[in-house]
């Protein structure tokens, strides 16, 4: 009944604009499985965003060559050619949330643990796959069009030589796809472009504990240059895009573009993240940031740029770093992390509810799914992995994701397909 009721509401509203010459027609997002309108709808037309009403509705001012509809907790949908001329549609949207493995540059390419984590994605409740296109070490794993990649070496190696055809085949399996963009932490870049590198006071190049040196987040062809790589990844069909290591380096006495203060911070990071929401508004698709676990917590910016509050405006989710092992000074009442896996995911993600007022469906944690490095060297198994998972579901979270640097993975702690 809400279904049809909803279509005659469509239907008035496209008779009265027939009339009004207000708009060319409407749009209206029902929930597929409950048929109720759906909140925080965002509609793609003609390259540009806007916000339907709570009712999940929105006029068409101009036709649209396509339409692209989104909100979070839902796959996004594609409408190619619309119609000419006046035109209205019922969309119905499916709710989602991923659960997610990542491979790195590496290991999208090697055929065994891609197989490996395809296996489990077949096998489990795993449903995305989150996937490097600017990897830690700046390198890009696929042949990219963007002039730079080439030009600085980022594309010495290539692992994957079909990324368009591997997308493809990932989305006929129902698989939600994440791309992990690389934003600042960039060595290729840096070495090739010495003058948009972050320097030590002797002006030397910095270089951090893994021997990489980064770029300066003030300099706006840095900025340029990571949103052609993002840009590239969403026309390749990516649902989403998720930045990473989108922060200063978190060493003090370096020097940058501009003087490092909490201000200025706050405003690049918050300003490239601005930025990307604009040049990746006509592809309809998400963005998400990753953030450290302790954002979370501290009212300032970490040191780093990172404030929670100037985040969230730019962002469609916030994916906090909740591994146990990062937090080496604890959190209020648990000075053990590791011995606290739900608490540490639950109390942060509640904390930054209570902060942000968001939705819990803006939040997608990264969950530990590695040996701890920290504390006492425990391996993180099946009760450790589900109080993580139960943690963010019990939060209402929009999804997860397992982080493993080596890509190794097992069914502990995840549910099976079948149900057991």
């Amino acid at each position: 009944m809400t279904c049809l009721r909803g279509s005659i509401l469509l239907a008035l509203l496209f008779l009265l604009s027939l009339r009004t010459e207000a708009a060319v027609g409407w749009v209206q997002v029902l929930d597929a499985r409950t048929c109720q309108p759906v909140e925080g709808v965002l509609v793609t037309a003609n390259g540009r965003v806007a916000l339907a009403d709570a009712e999940g509705m929105l006029a068409l001012p101009v036709p649209a060559q396509m339409l692209g509809v989104r909100a979070p907790g839902y796959r996004r949908v594609q409408i190619e050619d619309p119609g000419p001329g006046r035109t209205s549609r019922l969309v119905r949207l499916q709710p989602f949330r991923p659960k997610a493995l990542y491979l790195s540059f590496y290991g999208i390419g090697d055929r065994r643990l891609r197989e490996a984590a395809l296996r489990l994605l077949q096998e489990t409740e795993l449903n995305a796959l989150v996937i490097d296109v600017k990897g830690d070490r700046g390198r890009i794993p696929y042949a990219s069009a963007v002039p730079l990649a080439g030009e600085i070496g980022a594309r010495a190696l290539t692992t994957v030589r079909d990324m368009p055809g591997l997308l493809a085949s990932l989305r006929r399996q129902g698989i939600y796809t994440i791309a992990r963009v690389v934003v600042f932490k960039d060595d290729p870049l840096a070495h090739a472009r010495p003058e948009w590198a972050v320097r030590r006071r002797d002006g030397s190049l910095y270089v951090d504990r893994e021997g990489l040196t980064w770029t300066d987040p003030f300099r706006r062809e840095v900025w340029d240059y990571v949103l052609d790589v993002a840009e590239e990844a969403a026309r390749m069909g990516f649902d989403e895009i998720q930045f990473d290591y989108v922060r200063f380096p978190d060493t003090p006495g370096l020097v940058f573009a501009q003087p490092s203060t909490q201000a200025n911070r706050v405003a690049a990071i918050s300003g490239f993240l601005a930025e990307a929401r604009r040049r990746l508004a006509p592809y309809n698709v998400d963005i998400a940031a990753d953030v450290f676990g302790y954002v979370l917590w501290n009212r300032n910016d970490t040191d780093i740029g990172q404030r929670l509050e100037d985040l969230a405006p730019h962002l469609d989710y916030i994916s906090p770093m909740l591994y146990p092992s990062g937090f080496q000074y604890g959190i209020p009442g648990y000075r053990n992390p590791v011995a606290a896996p739900y608490e540490i995911v639950s109390l942060s993600l509640r904390n930054a509810r209570k902060r942000t007022g968001l939705s819990p469906l803006r939040f997608r944690p990264w969950l530990q799914a590695f040996r701890d490095y920290a504390f006492d060297r425990r391996t993180f198994g099946a009760e450790a992995m589900r109080a993580q998972i139960r943690a963010a579901e019990d939060f209402g979270a929009n999804g997860w994701m397992l982080w493993n640097p080596r890509n190794v993975y097992s069914d502990a702690g995840l549910a099976r397909e079948d149900g057991r």
